[in-house]
């Protein structure tokens, strides 16, 4: 595509990205579909542009009334994913002039929210719990996410894995924590791989793996994955299970658990059962009351945690997003409770790094529920053989009681997690 078209369609993706009408991936997908004649090259682009954009926008928008022209223009340009020169053939004289002056701030130059690029009200909580650690945190978000995947050992052994994905000239290093997962470089087509065909491995990032490892379920066991989602921790659960016991996938969500049946049948599993529920108190739910040996309850959340898969979020979210969505999870938590039979265990998590989504949901359940007392992660882990298991937690006394996983500390998605069994 010739570099002028490319920027002028860099720029309409950027215009309807930042109406935040939709999640940016959404949208991203949505104008793929409806422009079909874009190649590879131009579509890794324009994504990129847009998730830069998205990333640095505190940064661009102080940057963009120097130049001229339309305001997604001059972002486009900013955010531009590819060859300088390639970019500047595409440019007036003006806007290189301008484009030179820019690339010639200093960041020490910038005010801290120009270099942090976070909203104002998620900076602070972050600065509480990381203090210096803030802005290896902010280096981080900004670089973007690697690519992790889940080895089905149902199906296959990681090395084997390993091996069939170098054929294909894919480099994967085992992950540091996970014995399922593999972490390759780059984004390198893997929907058309023979492996991935074969259900021998899913994309899911490390950090999601180790939720599902902290469930622990055993062969025979009836297993509750509650808000299910797309089915990624649920395929890991019943890997574990060995395709036996029963395994109920629940969510709110039918669209999404039909997306998750291409998953399932790629899985070989035979023991997970979908089931779309209205809410947390469904009948279908409270049928199960007191029957369940594992609950796992990844609860919906803001996904502070996912900011450089989703930096959109960040500014598709607010102090009043989170309050709300706090009174839903601890709903929710509530509700997956009664399920658990005696000496069950109960799984609460988030792809969150907010307190109020976290440890405060966690002690206040805990206030609430004293039959159900709180286990240490870090020991968990440590009998699940998983390396420097203590360095992925803090809280309590011994400061294991959560799982508490920061991209720029363990390089995967910001997660937390806690576990009780009942008494």
């Amino acid at each position: 595509m010739h570099p002028k078209a490319l920027l002028e369609a860099c720029s309409e993706l950027v215009r309807l990205t930042l109406k935040f009408d939709h999640p940016a991936d959404a949208t991203v997908s949505r104008f793929f579909r409806d422009h079909r004649g874009l190649g590879p090259r131009e579509r890794a682009t324009m994504a990129e542009t847009v998730y830069t954009v998205l990333r640095k926008k505190l940064l661009f928008d102080h940057l963009a009334p120097s130049g001229s022209g339309p305001k997604e223009r001059r972002l486009a340009i900013l955010g531009f994913y590819g060859p300088g020169d390639f970019l500047r053939s595409a440019l007036t004289d003006q806007e290189k002039n301008w484009l030179d002056q820019c690339e010639k701030v200093q960041p020490e130059d910038l005010m801290e929210r120009h270099r942090h690029n976070l909203p104002e009200w998620l900076v602070q909580p972050l600065k509480d719990q990381l203090g210096e650690e803030f802005w290896p945190l902010v280096g981080s978000l900004n670089l973007g996410a690697g690519l992790d995947l889940r080895v089905n050992d149902f199906k296959a052994k990681r090395a084997d894995v390993q091996k069939e994905l170098a054929k294909a000239g894919i480099k994967a290093v085992p992950t540091p924590f996970s014995p399922w997962g593999l972490r390759i470089a780059g984004k390198p087509a893997l929907n058309k791989n023979e492996a991935f065909l074969k259900g021998e491995f899913e994309v899911q990032d490390e950090g999601s793996q180790l939720l599902a490892m902290l469930v622990d379920a055993k062969r025979g066991e009836m297993v509750v994955d509650f808000c299910s989602g797309a089915g990624g921790k649920t395929l890991a659960i019943g890997a574990s299970m060995r395709s036996t016991g029963r395994l109920y996938a629940f969510d709110t969500s039918a669209h999404r658990l039909d997306s998750f049946k291409p998953r399932m049948a790629r899985s070989g599993l035979s023991n997970v059962h979908p089931a779309a529920i209205a809410h947390e108190r469904d009948e279908r739910v409270k049928r199960l009351s007191g029957k369940i040996d594992r609950v796992l309850v990844d609860a919906p959340c803001t996904g502070m945690g996912t900011l450089r898969r989703n930096p959109d979020l960040k500014w598709r979210q607010n102090l009043q997003s989170v309050e709300e969505m706090a009174v839903k999870q601890t709903a929710i938590l509530q509700s997956a409770s009664r399920l658990v039979k005696s000496g069950g265990r109960l799984v609460y998590a988030t792809c969150s790094v907010l307190p109020q989504e976290n440890e405060l949901i966690a002690s206040a359940f805990s206030l609430a529920n004293p039959d159900f007392e709180p286990l240490d992660v870090g020991e968990l882990l440590l009998g699940l053989k998983v390396a420097n298991a203590a360095n992925l937690c803090h809280g309590g006394n011994n400061n294991q009681l959560y799982l508490r996983l920061w991209p720029h500390r363990h390089h995967t998605d910001g997660f937390f997690a806690a576990v009780w069994v009942k008494k």
